[in-house]
Protein backbone atom coordinates (compact mmCIF):
# COMPACT_ATOMS: atom_id res chain seq x y z
CA UNK A 1 0.00 0.00 0.00
CA UNK A 2 1.32 3.51 -0.85
CA UNK A 3 1.30 6.46 1.32
CA UNK A 4 -0.96 8.99 0.58
CA UNK A 5 1.06 11.63 1.07
CA UNK A 6 2.14 13.87 -2.45
CA UNK A 7 5.21 12.92 -4.55
CA UNK A 8 8.38 14.52 -3.33
CA UNK A 9 8.57 18.19 -5.57
CA UNK A 10 11.08 17.34 -8.14
CA UNK A 11 13.26 19.90 -7.05
CA UNK A 12 13.30 19.26 -3.33
CA UNK A 13 16.93 17.78 -2.69
CA UNK A 14 18.49 16.77 0.48
CA UNK A 15 20.54 20.15 0.43
CA UNK A 16 17.36 21.90 1.41
CA UNK A 17 17.62 20.30 4.80
CA UNK A 18 19.12 22.20 7.30
CA UNK A 19 22.31 20.92 8.53
CA UNK A 20 24.05 22.96 10.52
CA UNK A 21 23.55 21.37 14.05
CA UNK A 22 24.36 17.73 12.50
CA UNK A 23 27.02 15.99 14.12
CA UNK A 24 28.27 12.68 12.99
CA UNK A 25 27.38 9.72 15.93
CA UNK A 26 28.40 6.71 14.73
CA UNK A 27 30.22 5.40 11.65
CA UNK A 28 32.10 2.58 9.59
CA UNK A 29 34.31 3.63 7.08
CA UNK A 30 35.76 -0.04 6.85
CA UNK A 31 39.16 0.78 6.47
CA UNK A 32 40.15 -3.18 8.15
CA UNK A 33 42.88 -4.99 6.13
CA UNK A 34 41.80 -7.21 3.08
CA UNK A 35 40.00 -10.51 4.15
CA UNK A 36 38.89 -8.81 7.53
CA UNK A 37 35.27 -9.61 8.87
CA UNK A 38 33.46 -6.96 9.89
CA UNK A 39 34.18 -5.08 12.81
CA UNK A 40 32.48 -6.77 15.66
CA UNK A 41 32.27 -4.35 17.77
CA UNK A 42 29.84 -2.62 15.85
CA UNK A 43 28.24 -5.82 13.50
CA UNK A 44 26.81 -8.83 14.52
CA UNK A 45 26.47 -11.37 11.77
CA UNK A 46 23.18 -12.88 12.18
CA UNK A 47 23.13 -16.61 11.47
CA UNK A 48 20.34 -19.18 10.23
CA UNK A 49 18.42 -20.64 7.40
CA UNK A 50 14.77 -20.45 8.03
CA UNK A 51 13.70 -18.27 5.27
CA UNK A 52 13.22 -14.98 7.04
CA UNK A 53 9.82 -14.67 7.53
CA UNK A 54 9.84 -14.65 3.49
CA UNK A 55 10.70 -17.70 1.97
CA UNK A 56 14.43 -16.95 1.27
CA UNK A 57 16.37 -19.11 0.24
CA UNK A 58 19.82 -18.54 1.40
CA UNK A 59 21.79 -19.56 5.21
CA UNK A 60 23.00 -16.36 6.62
CA UNK A 61 26.44 -17.21 7.88
CA UNK A 62 29.81 -15.30 9.95
CA UNK A 63 31.91 -16.47 7.48
CA UNK A 64 34.20 -14.13 5.44
CA UNK A 65 33.37 -15.60 2.09
CA UNK A 66 29.95 -13.64 2.76
CA UNK A 67 31.14 -10.54 4.41
CA UNK A 68 34.44 -8.92 4.78
CA UNK A 69 36.16 -5.87 4.23
CA UNK A 70 38.59 -5.66 0.95
CA UNK A 71 41.52 -3.46 2.27
CA UNK A 72 40.33 -0.45 0.29
CA UNK A 73 38.08 0.88 2.33
CA UNK A 74 34.52 -1.20 1.47
CA UNK A 75 32.73 -4.16 2.50
CA UNK A 76 31.79 -6.81 0.45
CA UNK A 77 28.42 -8.46 1.61
CA UNK A 78 28.24 -11.66 -0.71
CA UNK A 79 25.63 -14.30 -1.83
CA UNK A 80 27.19 -17.43 -3.56
CA UNK A 81 25.98 -20.49 -4.75
CA UNK A 82 26.90 -23.62 -3.13
CA UNK A 83 27.94 -26.50 -4.81
CA UNK A 84 25.83 -29.54 -4.73
CA UNK A 85 28.99 -31.34 -2.86
CA UNK A 86 28.98 -28.58 -0.12
CA UNK A 87 24.95 -28.17 0.60
CA UNK A 88 24.57 -30.80 3.14
CA UNK A 89 26.68 -28.40 5.49
CA UNK A 90 23.76 -26.32 6.18
CA UNK A 91 20.02 -26.93 6.48
CA UNK A 92 17.68 -24.64 5.18
CA UNK A 93 13.72 -24.52 5.75
CA UNK A 94 13.23 -26.09 2.59
CA UNK A 95 16.25 -28.73 2.65
CA UNK A 96 19.92 -28.20 2.19
CA UNK A 97 21.46 -25.01 1.52
CA UNK A 98 21.59 -23.82 -1.83
CA UNK A 99 22.97 -20.15 -1.02
CA UNK A 100 25.14 -18.41 1.54
CA UNK A 101 25.15 -14.63 2.44
CA UNK A 102 25.50 -12.62 5.34
CA UNK A 103 23.00 -10.23 7.06
CA UNK A 104 24.62 -7.56 9.44
CA UNK A 105 23.33 -5.86 12.24
CA UNK A 106 23.93 -3.21 15.08
CA UNK A 107 22.05 -4.79 17.69
CA UNK A 108 23.13 -4.75 21.15
CA UNK A 109 25.84 -2.23 20.15
CA UNK A 110 24.46 0.64 18.87
CA UNK A 111 20.75 1.80 18.67
CA UNK A 112 19.03 5.55 18.24
CA UNK A 113 16.74 7.96 17.89
CA UNK A 114 16.19 10.16 15.20
CA UNK A 115 18.75 12.09 12.38
CA UNK A 116 20.16 11.36 9.64
CA UNK A 117 21.53 7.32 8.13
CA UNK A 118 23.30 7.55 5.29
CA UNK A 119 25.42 5.14 3.10
CA UNK A 120 27.05 4.91 -0.26
CA UNK A 121 26.70 1.44 -2.09
CA UNK A 122 27.18 -0.45 -5.14
CA UNK A 123 24.05 -2.40 -5.11
CA UNK A 124 24.30 -6.60 -7.00
CA UNK A 125 21.96 -7.24 -9.73
CA UNK A 126 20.12 -10.36 -11.10
CA UNK A 127 16.87 -11.91 -10.86
CA UNK A 128 16.04 -13.07 -7.28
CA UNK A 129 18.88 -10.88 -5.73
CA UNK A 130 17.67 -8.69 -3.01
CA UNK A 131 19.93 -6.58 -0.97
CA UNK A 132 18.63 -4.19 1.43
CA UNK A 133 20.04 -1.87 4.22
CA UNK A 134 17.31 -0.85 6.89
CA UNK A 135 16.45 -0.40 10.78
CA UNK A 136 14.43 -1.99 13.35
CA UNK A 137 12.97 -1.28 16.25
CA UNK A 138 15.43 -1.79 19.61
CA UNK A 139 12.05 -3.15 21.36
CA UNK A 140 12.08 -6.05 18.54
CA UNK A 141 12.93 -8.60 21.15
CA UNK A 142 9.67 -7.87 23.75
CA UNK A 143 7.07 -6.72 21.16
CA UNK A 144 8.11 -8.25 17.91
CA UNK A 145 7.51 -7.12 14.78
CA UNK A 146 5.99 -5.61 13.37
CA UNK A 147 4.51 -4.04 16.72
CA UNK A 148 8.64 -2.40 16.76
CA UNK A 149 8.76 -0.77 13.19
CA UNK A 150 10.67 -1.27 10.55
CA UNK A 151 12.55 1.81 8.24
CA UNK A 152 13.61 0.45 5.16
CA UNK A 153 16.15 3.10 4.14
CA UNK A 154 16.51 0.88 0.25
CA UNK A 155 15.73 -2.17 -1.03
CA UNK A 156 16.43 -3.49 -4.76
CA UNK A 157 15.05 -6.47 -6.20
CA UNK A 158 16.97 -8.18 -9.36
CA UNK A 159 13.73 -7.55 -11.87
CA UNK A 160 13.28 -4.12 -11.37
CA UNK A 161 17.30 -3.09 -12.31
CA UNK A 162 16.54 0.50 -12.14
CA UNK A 163 14.76 0.95 -9.39
CA UNK A 164 14.93 1.35 -5.61
CA UNK A 165 12.45 1.11 -3.05
CA UNK A 166 12.08 2.77 0.37
CA UNK A 167 9.37 1.62 2.99
CA UNK A 168 7.71 1.34 6.49
CA UNK A 169 6.15 -1.22 8.06
CA UNK A 170 3.99 -1.04 11.14
CA UNK A 171 1.34 -2.47 12.83
CA UNK A 172 -1.68 -2.43 10.69
CA UNK A 173 0.41 -1.51 7.78
CA UNK A 174 3.05 -3.91 7.11
CA UNK A 175 4.09 -6.91 5.01
CA UNK A 176 2.15 -6.50 1.28
CA UNK A 177 0.64 -3.44 3.24
CA UNK A 178 3.65 -1.53 4.23
CA UNK A 179 3.83 1.82 3.20
CA UNK A 180 6.14 3.60 0.58
CA UNK A 181 7.77 5.14 -2.52
CA UNK A 182 10.33 4.20 -5.32
CA UNK A 183 12.73 6.15 -7.37
CA UNK A 184 13.21 4.96 -11.37
CA UNK A 185 16.23 6.22 -12.92
CA UNK A 186 15.79 7.94 -16.35
CA UNK A 187 16.81 6.49 -19.62
CA UNK A 188 16.94 3.10 -18.68
CA UNK A 189 20.18 3.53 -16.66
CA UNK A 190 20.44 0.36 -14.29
CA UNK A 191 21.28 1.00 -10.70
CA UNK A 192 24.16 -1.62 -10.61
CA UNK A 193 26.65 0.06 -12.45
CA UNK A 194 27.56 2.96 -10.11
CA UNK A 195 27.54 3.53 -6.48
CA UNK A 196 24.75 5.31 -4.83
CA UNK A 197 23.94 7.33 -2.00
CA UNK A 198 20.85 6.30 0.33
CA UNK A 199 19.56 8.45 3.00
CA UNK A 200 16.72 8.38 5.14
CA UNK A 201 16.19 11.57 7.44
CA UNK A 202 14.38 10.36 10.38
CA UNK A 203 12.21 13.01 12.83
CA UNK A 204 9.62 13.09 15.36
CA UNK A 205 6.92 13.26 13.29
CA UNK A 206 8.73 13.11 9.22
CA UNK A 207 10.82 10.71 7.54
CA UNK A 208 12.10 11.40 4.18
CA UNK A 209 13.99 9.28 1.97
CA UNK A 210 16.90 9.94 -0.45
CA UNK A 211 18.93 8.24 -3.62
CA UNK A 212 22.22 10.64 -4.50
CA UNK A 213 20.63 13.79 -2.66
CA UNK A 214 17.15 13.80 -4.31
CA UNK A 215 14.35 13.03 -2.04
CA UNK A 216 11.97 10.45 -3.82
CA UNK A 217 9.75 10.00 -0.56
CA UNK A 218 8.03 11.31 2.50
CA UNK A 219 5.77 9.92 5.25
CA UNK A 220 4.41 12.22 7.95
CA UNK A 221 2.36 10.52 10.55
CA UNK A 222 -0.44 11.79 8.98
CA UNK A 223 -0.09 8.99 6.33
CA UNK A 224 -0.16 6.14 8.08
CA UNK A 225 -3.74 4.52 8.68
CA UNK A 226 -6.53 5.93 10.72
CA UNK A 227 -6.33 3.94 13.97
CA UNK A 228 -2.98 2.78 13.74
CA UNK A 229 0.03 3.58 15.47
CA UNK A 230 3.34 5.91 14.70
CA UNK A 231 5.95 2.92 15.11
CA UNK A 232 8.85 5.44 14.95
CA UNK A 233 9.46 7.27 17.90
CA UNK A 234 11.82 5.06 19.59
CA UNK A 235 15.50 3.52 19.97
CA UNK A 236 16.25 1.89 16.12
CA UNK A 237 19.34 -0.42 14.97
CA UNK A 238 20.65 -0.78 11.78
CA UNK A 239 20.68 -3.78 9.61
CA UNK A 240 22.80 -4.98 5.81
CA UNK A 241 21.88 -8.20 3.87
CA UNK A 242 21.68 -9.53 0.35
CA UNK A 243 18.66 -11.87 0.67
CA UNK A 244 18.53 -14.83 -1.84
CA UNK A 245 15.01 -15.25 -3.19
CA UNK A 246 11.92 -14.49 -1.38
CA UNK A 247 8.20 -13.91 -1.74
CA UNK A 248 8.57 -10.33 -3.39
CA UNK A 249 11.88 -10.53 -5.24
CA UNK A 250 10.92 -14.32 -6.55
CA UNK A 251 13.85 -17.40 -6.91
CA UNK A 252 16.92 -17.38 -8.60
CA UNK A 253 16.85 -18.96 -12.49
CA UNK A 254 18.70 -19.62 -15.34
CA UNK A 255 20.01 -16.28 -16.00
CA UNK A 256 21.36 -15.25 -12.52
CA UNK A 257 24.80 -15.12 -11.91
CA UNK A 258 27.00 -15.70 -8.83
CA UNK A 259 28.53 -14.52 -6.86
CA UNK A 260 26.81 -11.39 -6.25
CA UNK A 261 28.43 -8.69 -4.11
CA UNK A 262 26.60 -5.39 -2.68
CA UNK A 263 29.75 -3.17 -1.87
CA UNK A 264 29.62 -0.76 1.03
CA UNK A 265 31.81 2.32 0.94
CA UNK A 266 30.72 3.57 4.32
CA UNK A 267 27.97 4.07 6.63
CA UNK A 268 27.04 7.39 9.15
CA UNK A 269 24.51 8.75 11.36
CA UNK A 270 24.15 12.35 12.22
CA UNK A 271 22.32 13.79 15.13
CA UNK A 272 21.26 17.21 16.09
CA UNK A 273 23.51 18.33 18.88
Amino acid sequence: MKATSSPAPASFTLTDLPTDRLHLVWSDEFEGPAGAPPDPAKWECEQGGHGWGNGELQYYTDSTENAAQDGKSCLLITARAVAETEQRQRECWYGPSRFTSARLLTRGRFAFTYGRVEARIKLPYGQGIWPAFWMLGENFSEVGWPACGEIDIMEHIGREPGTVHGTVHGPGYCGGEGIGGGLTLADGALVRDDFHVFVVDWQPDRIRWFMDNQMFFELGREHIPQGTAWAFDHPFFLLMNVAVGGYWPGNPDETTVFPQTMTIDFVRIYQAR
